[in-house]
């Protein structure tokens, strides 16, 4: 990934959010959103329903899946 193309992801993703949606956390780890789901089913990241159509993802436990890659 280039300099420029990381930027733009740092300041899409700013430092004071928690959460990402799905799509969102695809884009930040750099696989498809049906990837995102497998690891939501298999227990590899941890889902969180804010509402009845809203799932978000924890960043920090993003993180620790990107370190252990």
């Amino acid at each position: 990934m280039s300099i420029t193309e990381q930027t733009k992801l740092n300041k899409k993703y700013d430092a004071r959010k928690k959460y990402l949606r799905a799509k969102e956390v695809a884009e930040y780890i750099g696989v498809g959103l049906s990837t995102v789901w497998l690891y939501a089913s298999n227990g590899t990241l941890t889902p969180k329903k804010i509402s009845s159509r809203v799932t978000v993802f924890s960043i920090d436990e993003i993180d620790k899946l990107i370190e252990v890659a």
